[in-house]
């Protein structure tokens, strides 16, 4: 009998050195309702793809020892009370370990509040805003290329084709867009885009005819702005059944959803700024390739995956390796290996900044831009038209 306990003993012992009884918590809220809903949800589907693959493969392998990923997360309702609530519940009551962002530049400040007050990672995806890495904090880590990195492309490739384009910047009256279209408006006076009209529109605009009229009677022969899914997909709908003469249209989000083709005609043509497309084929040093990655995405949900998705996935993947660099889950080795991190995945390079005026802030990661054009079926399909050395298909200019 004491020879059977010994060896239960044995057992367990290297059942536990082996790491076959370790999880790390990794908490989250998503937009199952509301505005964000959309964006929100390929963000997650990003992350779950990240979990089921790490756990299919036995964890995250650190300092000996196996990490089975297990997500805490909740519906934020796209509501900033609700992030600020959720995240401390996880934190405190849910004993989150790490955690990832919600969707959304406003939401993410409020989350990241939460998660720097005590002291936990938290990576930033499906947020661009830049401003909330100027606040001292010492554990948010940005996945996205920042807002004022948006639009830099979009303007490029217009003064490129077309030098006496004029521009009308309409977009949403929200902490991201503002973020963006400010600097694009700097940028565009300083390489000489002549900018005619600029209006902001309130969230949850449904009727844009009087912005329209207004963008019409400017003469603009370009469109720049929008905000998110909602507003974006009903904008560019309006313009098409205005007539509205534009020879470019670019939009922020929206035409990046698998959703975007249910617009029909009005989506073509349009373009959006993009943190990721899976046309672009980089080396990665570690993690997959990215058409494996659009493989396994398209295989599990039956969609293509989004820039949103990919860098849900990707945020899974940063910090894996900071784990993996650390050889453990202490948050201070952790933070530790995230600040060290300079490396390239399918989704390109990832690079945190480690100045104490904007710690965390994304200084590696590059954009493209995208385009709805038609394949030689007609099916809608996106295109990576800017930067040149990138493009899978040359930018369709005029659109009308």
């Amino acid at each position: 009998m004491k020879r059977l306990n010994l060896a239960i003993l044995i057992i367990l012992t290297l059942f536990v050195a082996a790491g076959f009884a370790q999880n790390i918590t990794i908490g989250m809220t998503v937009s199952k309702t509301g505005a964000m809903n959309v964006d929100s949800l390929e963000q997650y589907r990003g992350f779950e793809l990240w979990r089921d693959q790490v756990n299919a493969a036995g964890g995250i392998k650190a300092g000996g020892k196996s990490y089975k990923v297990q997500f805490v997360s909740y519906d934020d309702e796209s509501n900033v009370k609700r992030v600020q609530q959720l995240y401390s519940r996880m934190i405190l009551q849910d004993n989150a370990e790490f955690l990832f962002s919600p969707y959304s530049s406003p939401l993410t400040a409020t989350a990241a509040i939460v998660t720097e007050q005590y002291g936990k990672i938290m990576i930033t995806t499906g947020a661009a805003e830049g401003k909330t890495y100027t606040l001292g904090n010492h554990y948010l880590f940005q996945m996205f290329a920042p807002g004022t990195e948006y639009l830099k492309g979009a303007l490029d490739a217009l003064k490129s084709k077309d030098p006496k384009a004029t521009v009308a910047f309409v977009y949403e009256d929200a902490s991201f867009s503002n973020s963006v279209v400010d600097p694009a408006k700097a940028y565009a006076q300083q390489i000489g885009v002549n900018v005619v009209f600029s209006e902001r529109y309130a969230p949850n605009t449904t009727d844009f005819s009087a912005l329209i009229d207004k963008v019409i009677a400017s003469k603009a022969t370009v469109l720049m702005g929008g905000g998110h899914y909602a507003d974006g997909s009903t904008l560019a709908k309006q313009l098409y059944e205005h007539k509205v003469p534009l020879k470019m249209i670019a939009m922020l989000v929206a035409p990046d959803s698998d959703k975007w083709p249910e617009l029909g005609d009005a989506g073509l043509g349009v373009i959006v700024p993009s943190q990721w497309e899976p046309q672009v084929a980089l080396k990665p040093q570690y993690g997959p390739g990215g058409a494996d990655f659009a493989k396994w995405y398209k295989a599990k949900y039956n969609s293509e995956p989004s820039y949103e998705s990919a860098g849900g996935y990707a945020a899974g993947l940063i910090l894996q390796r900071a784990i993996e660099q650390a050889g453990t889950t202490d948050t201070a080795k952790v933070a530790d290996a995230l600040n060290k991190t300079d490396i390239t995945t399918f989704y390109g390079r990832t690079k945190f900044s480690t100045d104490a005026k904007d710690h965390g802030l994304q200084v590696g990661h590059a954009m493209v831009l995208a385009q709805w054009q038609r394949d030689k079926s007609g099916k809608p399909v996106k295109q990576v038209v800017w930067p040149l050395a990138l493009k899978s298909a040359s930018l369709v200019y005029p659109i009308r």
